[in-house]
């Protein structure tokens, strides 16, 4: 089985003017048994619990305020979220999806960064809180998303989503106990740094995903990514790796598919 460890399921509905149950039952005819949901912004906290209403088991989700809205975000959205939490719905695992983004100048202006960190790290004291694992955003800021986590990591760590980036950088993640999330970008022949760095990470720190509705996968460009996709992530991962025995590629999936359930899992263990 194939567990999509970051969705955001319900923009793939709004895209493509599908279902969630079409959603899910496309994602189940090609192994993928378990998505997680992640939020973006505070209109979403009240929406998810009754969103995923129907697949509480094949739909967890998180809520979190992402960077690339740090210019909407208000400070009672954080209160929100406390709220939220605390009386958060079963399948609610994590704190997502948060992070740093340096990939747009007008988002790291002074005051627009010191915001940004602000929410980071309130976010991050949340997921300490609530005893919850976190989904984390990283663009253009591996350097400054790993000194903050070396400071105010959650006991219950997470995954760097959608790594992209060298081995040196995932190794640091990975060595502070964080998961690095896989996706489609290694379907790209010309991301040679970020293929050789999930060539050469251990399997026991890999997390599988799609993004969806975004980051398409080579050959896919310009459509709405889907969880169906997710084995097309994880054959080209046994190809980086050098894995062709059928035994072996479900040795691998095994582990995979445990890593993900260990992290989200209702009671995580890694604490």
């Amino acid at each position: 089985m194939f567990f999509d460890t970051h969705t955001h399921l319900d923009y793939l509905s709004q895209r493509n003017q599908i279902t969630i149950k079409e959603i899910v039952k496309e994602a189940q005819h090609y192994q993928v048994e378990k998505m997680l949901l992640t939020a973006v912004e505070a209109s979403q906290f009240n929406c998810f619990p009754e969103f995923t209403l129907a697949f509480p088991t094949q739909i967890l989700f998180g809520l979190g305020l992402h960077p690339l809205f740090i210019k909407e975000h208000q400070r009672q959205d954080l209160f929100l979220l406390e709220k939220c939490l605390s009386s958060k719905a079963s399948n609610c695992r994590a704190v997502a999806e948060i992070g740093l983004e340096r990939g747009i100048e007008a988002l790291i202006t002074p005051e627009l960064w010191q915001k940004q960190c602000h929410f980071f790290i309130a976010q991050l004291e949340l997921a300490q809180q609530f005893h919850l694992p976190v989904s984390l955003h990283s663009r253009k800021s591996h350097t400054q998303l790993l000194a903050i986590l070396k400071k105010y990591s959650p006991d219950y760590r997470g995954v760097i989503h959608g790594f992209s980036g060298s081995y040196e950088q995932a190794k640091q993640f990975v060595d502070l106990g964080y998961f690095i999330g896989v996706s489609g970008v290694i379907t790209y022949p010309r991301a040679k740094k970020t293929r050789h760095a999930i060539a050469n990470l251990p399997n026991d720190c890999l997390l599988l995903e799609t993004d969806s509705p975004d980051m398409p996968l080579c050959g896919y460009q310009g459509q709405a990514n889907h969880p169906a996709r997710l084995p097309h992530i994880f054959a080209t991962l046994c190809q980086l790796k050098g894995i062709a025995i059928i035994d072996e590629q479900l040795a691998l999936q095994k582990l995979i598919w445990q890593n993900s359930v260990t992290l989200f899992a209702e009671h995580n263990p890694l604490i």
